[in-house]
């Protein structure tokens, strides 16, 4: 039997039927409204149903010229597990437009189906209707999007407040283990996230990038770019095809991994409103790539975003151990560095000077400083070791520092590459002390070692920021290397 306190068990009892009307949909008559738990046990009749919109996927083309879009709707006496809802439409347009997850839906003579042993329905185009209203209680009550045969009876606005008012308390429970953190993530896959929205931009025409973030860091990855051809072809600092403005960083967390996510060629950018900037979401079946040592999420037809309420568990976990990180100097070098970043290097800088992440030395608020930081050297410019210095004997190169927050490049100018290295020894010398930076294996020859995967080591820098045009100090900001020592020659 369903929930005593469910808003259906009167229909169950007919109370909702029009008088007058003996029209039937198989077994169900034409307007009772049926639980989940009822309608599980319809397949291969025409139903109504309401529920709150647990899940809603992306638009995408069918085979032939019509739409589809997948949701999956929950109630009180189907929670746990849901229905899905297929619904095809003549167009996106014609589709549910779910303004936000957790909002109700009615469904009017939809299909009850069952594939591959599991139950859902069928939403035709032909003859089926729906209502979307908004889930918040208290909020109006007609709806904001019904389609073409929709037709509204007076008991609709009791049904949805009553839905409303039981999503009130309802909170799900789901397994934290389904939803990894960003530094449990190991490989490329199909992956759940819990995260926060920081910031969604379109990068070139239909081209959008989504930034998200949940306070840890993600793990670093084996750099494959070829050292040799860093002139021609350089390692990114980021995904996007330019950087983001200076303003949009100073709003993101100075610590943790912030995660890039595109949409693939088939998914329209119709429910991108569905991730709301600052907001907290639940994100399902996520394609994960490594792009350039980077990780990569892709939003694929399958890609789903879930419904998640302020006081949802695993959210209120992630930002307890989030802002407990935040308010910790101590907690802000990269997971992967702990205890301590490699002995490679040494600094010439006060032990009491906490290093600080690259998302911070490029938001600091002011143009020119100095940091201590913690980081991997991913590339360099040039890097054999016969050009490092100029004709006149002169170091001259960059760099390419890497952290679980960002990517920047660093020069190392003169007298910095004479500390950096140790004065001016010989090429073979000088060759060891820059694989030892950027993770070559060498197995003394000098034939691919370049073109191998690398992992460089974690080690600790002192960087300086300053600025190449005074009349655009930010805009010509730069960073440089100094007081830091490349230790031994194995």
């Amino acid at each position: 039997m369903c929930d005593s306190s469910f808003p259906y068990n009167n229909v169950l009892n007919n109370d909702f039927y029009r008088k007058g009307k003996t029209e039937t949909m198989g077994m169900v008559h034409k307007y009772m409204f049926l639980t989940l738990q009822h309608v599980l046990k319809s397949v291969d009749q025409k139903v109504n149903v309401i529920g709150i919109v647990l899940e809603t996927g992306f638009p995408k083309p069918t085979a032939g010229t019509d739409c589809c879009s997948i949701l999956k709707i929950i109630d009180a006496t189907n929670h746990d597990i849901g229905m899905t809802v297929n619904v095809f439409a003549k167009d996106t347009e014609s589709l549910p437009l779910v303004a936000a997850v957790g909002d109700v839906i009615q469904l009017y003579r939809v299909v009850v189906k069952e594939h591959n042993g599991e139950v859902n329905a069928v939403f035709n185009k032909r003859f089926s209707s729906f209502a979307l209203y908004k889930g918040k209680d208290g909020d109006d009550l007609d709806p904001y999007q019904v389609s073409s045969k929709f037709q509204p009876r007076v008991e609709d606005k009791m049904l949805v407040n009553k839905l409303r008012k039981w999503r009130v308390n309802f909170q799900l429970h789901e397994d934290s283990s389904k939803f990894p953190m960003f530094r449990e993530i190991k490989e490329e896959t199909y992956i759940n996230l819990a995260c926060k929205i920081l910031h969604c931009s379109e990068a070139a025409k239909d081209e959008w990038f989504i930034f998200a973030w949940d306070g840890t860091d993600t793990q670093p990855n084996a750099i494959c770019s070829n050292l040799e051809d860093e002139l021609n072809h350089p390692l990114p600092l980021q995904l996007e095809p330019l950087p983001l403005p200076r303003e949009i960083l100073c709003t993101f967390p100075a610590v943790g991994s912030i995660l890039r996510i595109t949409l693939e060629a088939c998914v329209g950018k119709n429910h991108l409103y569905l991730l709301s900037v600052g907001k907290w979401v639940k994100i399902m079946n996520m394609r994960l790539e490594v792009h350039a040592g980077l990780w990569h999420g892709v939003f694929t037809r399958f890609t789903k975003v879930r419904y998640t309420p302020n006081e949802d568990q695993l959210v209120a976990e992630r930002q307890r151990l989030s802002s407990e990180r935040l308010s910790l100097k101590s907690a802000r070098m990269p997971y992967c560095s702990f205890p301590e970043p490699s002995l490679i290097t040494a600094v010439n800088c006060p032990n009491h000077v906490t290093p600080v992440t690259l998302m911070s030395v490029l938001t600091h608020s002011e143009v020119t400083a100095k940091f201590k930081c913690v980081v991997r050297v991913v590339a360099a410019m040039p890097c054999q070791a016969e050009i490092l210095r100029s004709p006149a004997g002169i170091y001259r190169m960059r760099l390419t520092l890497e952290d679980s927050t960002a990517r920047i490049h660093a020069c190392v100018f003169a007298e910095d590459g004479e500390t950096l290295f140790d004065g001016y020894p010989g090429v073979e010398k000088l060759r060891r002390k820059l694989e030892r930076l950027l993770g070559v294996e060498c197995d003394g020859s000098n034939d691919g070692v370049k073109d191998t995967p690398r992992n460089p080591p974690w080690i600790c820098v002192c960087l300086k920021s300053y600025y190449a045009v005074k009349a655009d100090v930010w805009g010509s900001r730069n960073f440089r290397i100094f007081d830091t020592k490349i230790m031994g020659d194995t």
